[in-house]
């Protein structure tokens, strides 16, 4: 099975770089120097995972991952020099999947592509399918979670992390597990993608995000998810 990665990067000597890192790892990379050409070869070549400058010239990076966003789930992983917490804010906003910082390491690089292609790996199981409590209906097989009727749109993560909180009903999820879980072994010390997340999810899910009734935090702990009224 080819597990093609699009390498969306208007930099020749990056794109290069970033090439010859995946084809080592095994991967085959597709290189896009724009993000117009990015999309167009989205839908032509079908790769399983994005990795997005956001320096692009004509359409930046941001509207390129709303736009890829808006068409799929493919998983996106930001590559950029911005470091600043808001820029990261943003792109977890857009749904990216992962941010990372330059100048990288390609040995994290490839350890961040893995952890982010195991996680969205579709797996079937014998589970119930649907969790339902309180108002909040989450389907794990369609991915479609309702608020009293009305359709909630997540992202990828903020799916995966709610649906693992939900398949854990009343347990107490510790920080460490739902870097597992969620993100992969990669991000254990990641804390501050849990919050931010968490906080995404209480925006969308929640009446009054600031006095939960579906995520409450256990503090010092983690998570859970009650189905108490």
């Amino acid at each position: 099975m080819v597990t093609r990665i699009l390498v969306i990067e208007d930099n020749l000597e990056t794109r290069t770089l970033y090439k010859d890192w995946l084809a080592q790892a095994g991967f085959e990379p597709l290189l896009a120097a724009t993000g117009a050409e990015g999309v167009r070869f989205l839908y032509n070549y079908r790769p399983v995972l994005i990795l997005l400058d956001l320096m692009l010239p004509g359409m930046d990076g941001w509207e390129t991952c709303r736009r890829i966003r808006e068409a799929c789930d493919i998983p996106i992983i930001i590559v950029s020099g911005k470091n600043d917490k808001s820029d990261i804010v943003r792109g977890f906003e857009l749904g990216a999947d992962d941010y990372i910082t330059k100048p990288l390491d390609h040995r994290e690089l490839v350890a961040r592509i893995r952890a982010v292609l195991q996680r969205n790996k579709n797996k079937q199981t014998d589970e119930p399918s649907i969790f339902s409590c309180n108002g909040l209906r989450v389907d794990l097989r369609t991915h479609i979670v309702s608020v009293e009727g009305r359709k909630v749109k997540l992202s990828p993560t903020e799916f995966r992390l709610l649906s693992y909180l939900a398949r854990n009903q009343e347990k107490v999820i510790g920080h460490k597990e739902l870097l597992l879980r969620v993100w992969g072994p990669a991000y254990i010390n990641e804390r501050e993608y849990i919050k931010l997340h968490i906080l995404y999810l209480r925006r969308k899910i929640e009446e009054d995000p600031k006095n939960p009734k579906y995520i409450l935090t256990e503090r010092g702990i983690g998570y859970r998810l009650t189905a108490e009224p």
